[in-house]
């Protein structure tokens, strides 16, 4: 049971378990009597969340929407502020942040299954490089906002974040690696793979 008192081990599994709680479908429950796991795209994320609740409130699904990114994001912050607090090196904060984006994408609450982790990832890189996380929010919101797709605005922020990661830290302080950046990418890509498929037919929705 040593392991169980290591530090590292305990903020590994706060990160899973915290970025595992599925605050959009708890929000819309609660606020909305609606299950989002059984409409739309039956993701837990902020996007699904305004498209469901927006048939039977449209003012409440805006707010609830903003409440599920806000939330979704500051759960992956609120463990590598303690983390860091706790003077843990950046290679543990690094792999708190990935397991803080797995948790959400893959929940131990809803089967290992879960949302896109756009949110949680946003939160965990702003917190890490912020600076390279506001040029990626730069282009999602250009994106979102032109094409209004928001599949292809998050997918679009991630690959420029991953290359304005490589302009501004050839070599990632500390660790030396981009590794952890890649784990998040590829993560947050496998969980869009149907909003992909959907975007190479045509099919995918705009947010109205």
């Amino acid at each position: 049971m040593e392991f169980l008192t290591n530090p590292n081990i305990i903020f590994y599994l706060a990160a899973y378990l915290v970025g595992g709680i599925p605050f959009g479908l708890i929000l819309a429950k609660m606020f909305a009597g609606v299950d989002i796991k059984q409409s739309g795209s039956q993701s837990i994320g902020a996007t699904n969340v305004l498209r469901v609740v927006k048939q039977k409130n449209p003012a409440l699904a805006k707010k609830l929407a903003i409440a599920t990114v806000l939330l979704d994001a500051f759960k992956g912050i609120a463990v590598l502020l303690v983390a860091k607090l706790a003077g843990m090196p950046d290679a543990t904060l690094w792999a708190i942040a990935v397991l803080a984006v797995a948790g959400h994408c893959f929940s131990p609450y809803l089967m290992f299954e879960g949302g896109k982790g756009v949110a949680t990832g946003v939160g965990v890189l702003a917190f890490m490089m912020p600076d390279v996380t506001a040029i990626a929010l730069v282009v999602w919101f250009v994106l979102g906002k032109t094409l209004r797709i928001s599949s292809l605005a998050s997918l679009g922020a991630l690959a420029a974040f991953i290359v304005a990661s490589y302009i501004l830290y050839p070599d990632v302080p500390n660790i030396h690696s981009h590794a952890p950046i890649w784990i998040i990418a590829i993560v947050v890509v496998y969980k869009h793979t149907p909003n992909i498929v959907r975007l190479l037919s045509g099919r995918e929705k705009r947010v109205a």
